[in-house]
Parts: structure tokens; sequence; C-alpha cells
């Protein structure tokens, strides 16, 4: 039985009609990531129908945390310049910018992760699996598992959003979709920290961001 509350939910995510909803998580068991996905490919979401539009206006936000300690500037799209200047979707761009302050995503997606990143790490996940104790001809399904957790700590539109872990920030960016009813698109970004990379006293600045966000 699929509760009301589960449709309403994979509606706001989505944008796609309520029987649609029903009917996806129907056909998934409850599965809310598997039933935005099967929207996705029927071309139901609003993401998805809005996912052939050009989004060429939007702004670009900076945050400052702690006095210069970490410093973010990202570039987020959306279809015209009434949207762009709206308080709420300066907002969002707010909050993706502190996100990306307190998480501190290498990548914007996973399809940015260069080959032999993966490659390598893939390699290190399988020695690790093997290291386990873990037999080799189930090591390989182990390091998909673990490629997966990796692209949710290192790319940004797969992290837990870290106002709404439940949710990543794709599942953000889709909410706003369906919301402001205009494609939305996060272009790039770079974060900045104090002394990175220089050999100092670590300060865990990440989750300072995170617990004001969280506040």
């Amino acid at each position: 039985m699929i509760s009301a509350s589960r449709v309403k939910e994979l509606r706001e995510m989505t944008g796609a009609g309520m029987m649609d909803c029903k009917r996806a998580l129907q056909e998934t068991n409850g599965d809310i990531e598997k039933a935005v996905e099967l929207l996705r490919e029927k071309g139901l979401s609003a993401a998805a129908k809005k996912a052939g539009r050009i989004a060429a206006e939007g702004i670009v936000e900076s945050y400052i945390h702690m006095g210069g300690k970490i410093g973010v500037l990202v570039e987020v799209n959306c279809e015209t310049d009434f949207v762009a200047k709206t308080a709420e979707f300066k907002s969002f761009v707010r909050d993706i910018a502190m996100h990306i302050a307190a998480s501190n995503p290498q990548y914007l997606s996973k399809e940015e992760v260069p080959e032999d990143v993966i490659a390598k790490e893939k390699e290190i996940l399988r020695v690790q699996a093997i290291n386990e104790g873990k037999p080799e001809k189930i090591a390989d399904k182990i390091v998909e598992g673990r490629i997966k957790k990796y692209y949710t700590e290192v790319c940004l539109l797969e992290q837990p959003f870290v106002k709404d872990t439940d949710k990543t920030v794709q599942d953000i960016v889709n909410e706003q979709i369906a919301t402001i009813g205009e494609k939305i698109s996060i272009r790039r970004f770079v974060r900045y920290q104090m002394g990175e990379g220089l050999e100092k006293r670590k300060d865990n600045f990440a989750e300072e961001v995170m617990s004001q966000m969280k506040g």
C-alpha cells in the first residue's frame, strides 16, 4: 500500500502528476529513488520535461565563512532574468553555496569524474575488499557498491543535502524546478579553504559551516 504522503513527497521532488507518481511508486515497490528515475525515463518529471530547454540566465553567488576561512563561488542558471531576481531563487542558490562550503565536493556530477580517477579508486577498493577476506568473484560487485558511495562523497549533485540529508542536492534542484517552473542547473563552482595544501594545524571548518546551516 502506497501512502498519500509518499506520493506527495515524490510529486514535490519531480513535479509529475499525482497518478503518475502513484504508479511509479507501485512499480518500484515504494522506492523513492527508483520512482524518480522511472519518471525521468518516461519523461514525466518536471526536470525531464525541461531538460532540453536553455537556461542562460541566473546568478553567481559568493559565500564567505568564518571571516574569510572558507570561500565559495557558484553559478546557478535558470531560464529567465525574472526568476533569477526572485528571493526564492536567490535563497536556493545561497543554500547551494553554503552546502558546497560545508561538504567540499570535488566535482559537479558523476560524469565529471575523470576515468583515470575512477579506475584508480576501483583498484584501491578491490584490493580493500580482497584484504577483508571477500572472494575475488564477488569483489567486483562490492567495488561497484562502494563506488556509488564514493560518488555521494565527491560529487555535488550526489551528496546528501546538508539541510535535509534524506535528499540529495539533485533532489533539491528538482524540487526547485517543480516549484519555479523553469529549468534550473548548477553550472560550476569553486571552493577555497584558507591554508589548503599547506602544512598547518587542521581546523574542521566544514563541520562548523554544516552546524550553522542546520542551526
